[in-house]
């Protein structure tokens, strides 16, 4: 057999193993994602926030969200790629592990959580990623089956290499700011967007910065979907623009605008600002929109 068939052979047999499961999307309302676990066996679901020892999925798999996450001080920094890398390892997780991502589903603020992981593991080069609309609050309202068994995912040895094709740093935002380039989207609520309320250092927004708040594209704790998302995104997005930022105060909440308008609406080149507002008004010379008078 000649090299290049072995190489067109290989490169198929590849792109089915990692191929999506069928009926697969990035958000799986709670009946599609019962009936897929009925299907396939090697789904991983991954239980995030609330009391996993309560109840969870039967099967899933606990990773506490705060893992994912920074220092108190600066809770949006990225943990290092050792750190990330030990904990997808410790989840069975590789490139082409299909994973189901579940919050608590306490409410839309929740979501985030799912979003924001999301995020992380797709930027670590995990293919097939899905979050549960309503998280697990959605899946016990529809009464389908519960567990309260701890399940031990069997180790992989995957080595991720991180991607900043989702990222954009507080020095690239510097830069995207200065020029005055790109469409930047601030997820939070409109007190915080217009300096009314902050959590960070300063109050305000970044200089040129829209407002679409996080909690537009829910009704309840579930994502809109469908033309009622597809006609927000449209009025809410820059048409001409080469490049979209999200962010919010520790990228959070900007991570759930993220995975709206990158995953859901298809817009490309939609990048996270993982440290958002905490990172960026640590330094008093970065200009901020919006910042009442006096700070």
């Amino acid at each position: 057999m000649k090299r290049p068939l072995i190489l067109l052979l290989l490169m198929f047999f590849s792109a089915v193993a990692h191929a999506a499961p069928q009926g697969w999307g990035p958000l799986l309302e709670p009946a599609q994602l019962s009936e897929l676990l009925t299907r396939e066996s090697g789904v991983r679901v991954v239980h995030l926030t609330g009391n996993y020892a309560d109840g969870h999925i039967p099967g899933a798999v606990a990773a506490p969200y705060a893992q994912f996450r920074g220092p108190q001080e600066n809770a949006g920094q990225l943990p290092a790629l050792p750190e990330l890398t030990r904990i997808v390892q410790d989840l069975g997780i590789s490139a082409g592990t299909p994973v189901v991502l579940v919050h608590g589903g306490s409410g839309s603020v929740d979501m985030g959580a799912a979003t924001r992981v999301y995020w992380t593991l797709k930027s670590l080069g995990v293919e097939t990623l899905a979050i549960l609309n309503g998280g697990f609050a959605a899946w016990q309202a529809e009464a389908l089956p519960v567990s309260t068994e701890t399940v031990q995912a069997s180790p992989s040895d995957f080595q991720p290499q991180w991607s900043d094709a989702y990222r954009v740093t507080t020095s690239d935002l510097e830069s995207l700011v200065a020029n005055g380039n790109g469409h930047i989207i601030d997820a939070r609520p409109p007190a915080y967007f217009n300096g009314e309320q902050a959590s960070a250092s300063r109050a305000g927004t970044l200089p040129g910065a829209s407002n679409l708040s996080f909690a537009e594209l829910f009704d309840g704790n579930r994502m809109k979907t469908g033309e009622v998302l597809t006609s927000m995104l449209e009025s809410a997005m820059a048409q001409d623009a080469e490049l979209t930022v999200t962010f919010c105060n520790t990228g959070h909440l900007g991570s759930i605008d993220w995975f709206a308008i990158s995953e859901l609406g298809g817009y490309d080149n939609t990048r996270l600002y993982a440290e958002s507002i905490t990172e960026w008004a640590m330094d008093p010379n970065r200009p901020m929109m919006n910042e009442p008078a006096g700070n």
